[in-house]
């Protein structure tokens, strides 16, 4: 496995340290890591994602879609109880999962809902005004000068 140093990212920026701990993350992830339950993420328009996972077994109450410190966290319990029950083959995986996916700044969840089996999540990402491009109104020069005249004599 390789290990990366961050430290020259630490040296040369200033206030990029989720970044940098996010990438820390992704690269010291065991590649055996979970795969249940499976889940895709889909880009629905240029500024709106869809996280879509198979949840077939749990109910709508079972699961549970949360929203803490910039990681959306999904889990399921299920909550009845099988002990009368006996399978002869039991294909249908309804074991206890969670799963965390890192949000960037700006994207927040505007909605979940669960159909046919799959709990869909959906996600918008709003850049405030003051990040958003603007054009800046170039002066001038006759009229940068008479500012400056103004506030010199002024």
């Amino acid at each position: 496995m390789r290990t990366y140093d961050f430290a020259p990212l630490y040296r040369a920026t200033v206030g990029f340290d989720r970044v940098a701990d996010l990438m820390d993350r992704v690269l010291s992830t065991d590649v055996g890591q979970q795969t249940y339950p499976p889940y895709n993420i889909e880009k629905t328009d240029e500024n709106a994602y869809r996280i879509s996972i198979a949840v077939a077994g749990f109910s709508a109450d079972e699961l549970n879609v949360e929203v803490k410190d910039g990681a959306l966290t999904v889990s399921a319990r299920k909550t009845e109880d099988e002990a009368g029950r006996k399978y002869l083959y039991r294909g249908i995986a309804t074991r206890a999962f969670e799963r965390r996916f890192a949000l960037a700044d700006h994207v927040r969840v505007t909605g979940a809902s669960h159909v046919d089996g799959m709990l869909h999540i959906d996600l918008a990402r709003e850049v405030p005004e003051a990040l958003k491009p603007r054009r800046i109104e170039i002066a001038r020069g006759d009229t940068v000068e008479a500012r400056a005249v103004e506030t010199v004599t002024a």
